[in-house]
């Protein structure tokens, strides 16, 4: 293998859905990529047969193309290294294991699950660290305790067994991480890990290790979950004689919860009202639905440049970034070590930010769907006028129904607070007067309405206050809203004088 290229995987497991911690760690391996020319990989690794969830992958590989993070080898795309699923190539794995413990790096396990209990409580009394590990393996029953001939037999019978890794007693494991700086580990703090189960399928530990080697991986770029991993990762390539061609590793900061301690977890959005998954997940066992950024109204444009900025910082003043843009700062290390605290609050406003970013049109698109849903059907051109006036107001495209419900029904209530305070004993008064203003309008628009309405005020000595909001009150039912002869212009003449006769009737009393 050559460290020419640059080569990265996300390997994710089909266990649920995919985590928005779960993205970014895609989506660093995209950019880092991307910045690179290099090849960005998609593996799943389905390897723990007894967490596979229905539809994950599925999920995984939907909610990756949503976000335009898009693999150019992988599931789905196979490339010179397929197959991508580990489940599939778990014919490769056993080889490796078996090439362990000819050389005495690995050693067959037979052990019961009650013995291994046994064994912890037994350690845990003597207030002992409770781990399979080099003071222990020589008392239990394994091929290193065991003759030759009873680990045979203990084969050929078919007992269950799973593959141990023999931590050296006395190795030290230094290694340079690009996020977190010099890692150093000695190995008499490690246990023996299972590296192959009784199922007949690898673990993580291994499988990950041989797939990376074989795919030609140049770097691994993940979570910080993994760094107590990489001692034993490390020793692997060691033992298996790719010390030499090893990648190059970088673990990622966690993403905390809001209040920023702790791990952020689906309980968190739940709790405060935001989706910690990229899409909406139906959890296929318990039927459990849980909410997705793309459902919530979010782009995923906004969504990739807010994940972006959660753990890293490309060191200047810009905020909004698109994918290109990011790949072109992009580097790993600009990466923090400290966990990223996640702002609902910013994630809405780079939301707003992309939505101001859009034209109206695009916009109106959008938009029109939903007025579709609610029996609304306007011309492009009019609900684009609707979306000009308030999308400033907004953070969704579907919060623009709430800004201007106005504009296509009429007020049903009037808001009281602001009839109490602005409507007066001559507010009808004065409203029957400015219908007849209205009603002698040639041309109904922006222009000849504001100078007849202040014509009118400065006729009839009255104040632009005390007019302004009972027009508004009449038109839009409360004190909210674009510029009004705006609004007035929208709805025709004979909408708002209607209106008016209609507020009039209502608020007489």
């Amino acid at each position: 293998m050559t460290k020419n290229k640059i080569r990265v995987r996300f390997a994710p497991s089909p266990t649920g859905p995919l985590h928005m911690g779960g993205v970014r760690t895609a989506l660093y391996n995209y950019l880092f990529a991307k910045k690179h020319n290099g090849d960005f990989i998609l593996r799943i690794e389905d390897t723990d047969q007894n967490r596979f969830v229905p539809g994950a992958e599925e999920y995984i590989m939907e909610s990756l193309r949503w976000c335009g993070i898009l693999w150019n080898e992988g599931v789905g795309k196979e490339g010179p290294h397929a197959p991508y699923r580990q489940s599939e190539r778990k014919h490769l794995y056993k080889k490796y294991a078996e090439k362990l413990i000819e050389e005495g790096h690995a050693y067959y396990a037979f052990d019961t699950s009650e013995e291994l209990e046994a064994m912890r409580k037994q350690i845990e009394a003597e207030k002992g660290l409770a781990q399979y590990d080099a003071r222990t393996r020589m008392e239990m029953n394994n091929s290193l305790t065991f003759t030759t001939e009873e680990t045979r037999q203990y084969l050929e019978s078919g007992h269950p067994y799973v593959v141990r890794f023999k931590m050296p007693g006395n190795e030290e494991v230094v290694l340079q991480d690009i996020v977190r700086g010099t890692v150093k580990v000695h190995s008499s703090q490690l246990d023996d890990k299972v590296l192959f189960k009784s199922d007949g399928m690898p673990t993580y530990h291994l499988a990950n290790v041989v797939d990376d080697h074989l795919m030609e991986i140049s770097h691994v770029i993940r979570g910080e979950e993994w760094l107590p991993s990489l001692p034993l990762h490390v020793l692997l390539y060691r033992k298996l004689g790719w010390e030499n061609t090893m990648p190059e590793f970088a673990h990622l900061p966690l993403l905390l919860k809001p209040e920023g301690s702790g791990k952020l977890s689906k309980r968190d959005g739940d709790r405060l009202g935001f989706p910690v998954f990229p899409l909406l997940w139906n959890d296929p066992k318990t039927g459990e639905v849980a909410s997705g950024y793309r459902e919530s109204g979010y782009f995923a444009d906004a969504f990739v440049n807010m994940l972006a900025f959660l753990g890293w910082n490309p060191g200047t003043d810009q905020e909004i970034f698109s994918m290109e843009e990011l790949a072109e700062a992009f580097s790993l290390e600009k990466v923090g070590k400290s966990g990223s605290k996640f702002d609902p609050a910013k994630a809405r406003w780079y939301n707003h930010q992309y939505l101001m970013r859009k034209s109206s049109k695009e916009i109106a698109e959008l938009f029109d769907v939903l007025l579709r849903e609610k029996g609304v059907h306007l011309s492009g051109e009019k609900t684009e006028k609707v979306v000009s006036l308030v999308k400033d107001r907004v953070n969704f495209v579907h919060e623009i129904w709430e800004q201007a419900d106005f504009f296509f029904q009429a007020p049903q209530s009037y808001d009281e607070k602001t009839v109490k305070k602005k409507w007066k004993a001559d507010t009808p008064e004065i409203l029957q007067k400015v219908i007849t203003v209205l009603e002698n309008l040639d041309d109904f628009s922006v222009e000849p309405i504001d100078k007849a309405l202040h014509d009118f005020m400065e006729k009839e000595e009255v104040g632009a206050g005390k007019l302004m909001i009972a027009l508004r009150l009449s038109l839009v039912g409360a004190g909210k809203g674009p510029d009004l002869k705006e609004i007035m212009e929208f709805l025709g003449k004979e909408e708002v004088v209607a209106r008016i006769e209609k507020a009039i009737e209502t608020l007489k009393d």
